[in-house]
């Protein structure tokens, strides 16, 4: 079973007792996005410059890799960030992960996953995919990198802002399910698509 944590409306966590870790482990919104988003775009440019590939196939893979991401993004966040803590070990892991946020989920500073982690993982996706596919990398992971973008965005205007008065309030709605509800439902922070697909919407739950 997964620990079970209680949210608090305010407050923070030490995680680590080294300070170098623990100021690793927290990060304002406005890095990563900076980050992905300047990634993104050399990629796009190196893909232009440096390869064969015409703007339709340039397109369908950079939108491919931001579906892509909205997949890897569920199945992450439903099978990593809260896999079963049935020892010790995997318990404290699942709580550096994930449990932290849950706890503490309007803390504003662990709302993105630490720059130098993410950075470390969006490189080696570069490398085994220039591997697997080639050039078409170069259009696939600007996509995928915007994804992720783009969930870092919803992810925090979620847990900072007020829901808009508008159809992005379902987003608002959906992640509050998650966290002060029903954590083993709706998954999807920026897109329900896949909670549809696999059946964990609140809505399809068995009551």
């Amino acid at each position: 079973m997964e620990a079970e944590v209680l949210p608090k409306n305010k407050g923070t966590k030490q995680l680590f007792k080294n300070p170098i870790l623990e100021k690793l482990s927290r990060t304002h919104i406005s890095v990563p996005l900076t980050i992905f988003f300047l990634y993104s775009s050399v990629l796009l440019y190196w893909s232009i410059a440096n390869t064969s590939l015409n703007a339709i196939t340039t397109v369908g893979l950079f939108a491919l890799g931001v579906v892509t991401f909205t997949w890897v993004e569920y199945i992450t966040h439903r099978h990593l960030f809260h896999m079963q803590t049935y020892t010790k070990l995997r318990e404290k892991l699942q709580y550096t992960l994930h449990g932290v946020h849950h706890e503490f989920p309007k803390d504003k500073d662990r709302l993105a996953m630490p720059p130098l982690l993410s950075i470390t993982i969006a490189t080696v996706l570069l490398l085994l995919l220039r591997l697997v596919i080639g050039d078409f990398v170069f259009a696939f992971l600007p996509g995928f990198l915007v994804g992720y973008a783009a969930y870092l965005s919803v992810h925090y205007m979620v847990h900072a802002y007020q829901p808009p008065k508008n159809f992005f309030k379902v987003l608002w709605i959906n992640h509050s399910v998650h966290h002060y509800k029903d954590g083993e439902v709706v998954f999807g922070v920026s897109s329900p698509f896949w909670d549809y697909i696999y059946g964990t919407m609140r809505d399809k739950r068995p009551s």
